[in-house]
C-alpha cells in the first residue's frame, strides 16, 4: 500500500501502480541543482552534515518539498561561489531541477524556490612558510 506522501502517477497499462517517494524528487533537486555551474554546495541540516562527516552522502541535502494547492513546491538552499551572477545560477537551478525533475519521474513541478543562503569565496592559495624562509636564507647567504 502506497504511503499518503508518495506520489501516485497516472499510467495508462493494466500493469500495476507506479509510487515515487517524496526523498527520490528530493534527490533528484538535490544532485541537479549541485551540478550547476557556480554552485558551492547545498546548505544542508545539522543532521545531514553529521552524516556527511561519517561519510555517508546526502544527495537531498538543503532540497525540502511541500504540497500546494497548484502542486509540488521544492525549495532549493544553496550556496554559490564568489563573483557569479546570483540571478542567472538561481535561475539556472530552478530550469534544470523541473527539467530533471520531469524528465525522472514524469512530475510536473508547480514551483522551484532557489534560496541563496552564502556567497562563498574562493580559496587563496596557503604559503608554504618553510619554503618562504628557506628562500629568503638562500638569498641572504
Amino acid at each position: 500500500m502506497a504511503d499518503e506522501k508518495a506520489l501516485k502517477l497516472d499510467v495508462q497499462d493494466d500493469l500495476g501502480e507506479i509510487v515515487i517517494a517524496p526523498e527520490v524528487i528530493e534527490i533528484i533537486s538535490g544532485i541537479t541543482a549541485a551540478k550547476v555551474e557556480g554552485v558551492h554546495r547545498m546548505q544542508g541540516s545539522f543532521a545531514n552534515n553529521v552524516t556527511e562527516l561519517l561519510g555517508r552522502s546526502v544527495y537531498g541535502k538543503g532540497v525540502y518539498l511541500s504540497t500546494t494547492e497548484e502542486g509540488i513546491q521544492v525549495d532549493a538552499y544553496v550556496s554559490v561561489k564568489y563573483g557569479v551572477s546570483v540571478p542567472k545560477v538561481a535561475t539556472e537551478i530552478q530550469q534544470k531541477i523541473k527539467q530533471q525533475v520531469l524528465y525522472m519521474t514524469d512530475v510536473t513541478l508547480a514551483e522551484v524556490n532557489v534560496h541563496v543562503v552564502a556567497v562563498v569565496p574562493e580559496k587563496t592559495e596557503a604559503v608554504n612558510l618553510d619554503e618562504l624562509f628557506d628562500a629568503e636564507e638562500d638569498d641572504n647567504e
